[in-house]
């Protein structure tokens, strides 16, 4: 099998939590999501043609093993980004929710108006909107 035949589609990333009931509850509360599957260790949500699983860091080494699980203060090493058509509108809608922008709105120069949050851990959402 060739490298593109596997890697047009990305079906689900599984982000290490600390505390599941709470990731679940602002997952749930801040992108409406629909739950597919949860059990005491994960909830995987339907975000549209990706999954998202919250997985119990405590349960995440038997997944990645040799390497290690990273802690939250070891900061970001990635963003997800999520193309809307007002930045501005979805900004009033986090604010509305009690979620702190990280930055943004910011007008950048590759033609892009861009936010970013952070779930509780630590996990970065860029939301951008084409100019």
């Amino acid at each position: 099998m060739a490298i593109a035949d596997w890697t047009k589609k990305i079906t689900e990333i599984t982000l290490f939590v600390e505390d599941l009931h709470r990731s679940k509850a602002f997952y749930q509360e801040t992108f409406k999501l629909a739950i597919l599957y949860e059990d005491e260790s994960c909830a995987v949500f339907d975000f549209g043609n990706t999954s998202i699983n919250l997985l119990k860091q405590s349960n995440a080494h038997e997944l990645i093993e040799p390497a290690r699980v990273g802690s939250g203060e070891a900061g970001a090493r990635f963003q997800f980004t999520i193309q809307v058509s007002d930045v501005d509108k979805v900004c009033e809608e986090l604010d509305m929710l009690g979620i702190k922008l990280l930055n943004g709105p910011i007008t950048r120069p590759w033609g892009r108006r861009t936010a970013c949050f952070a779930d509780p851990d630590g996990h970065v959402w860029e939301i951008a909107q084409v100019l």
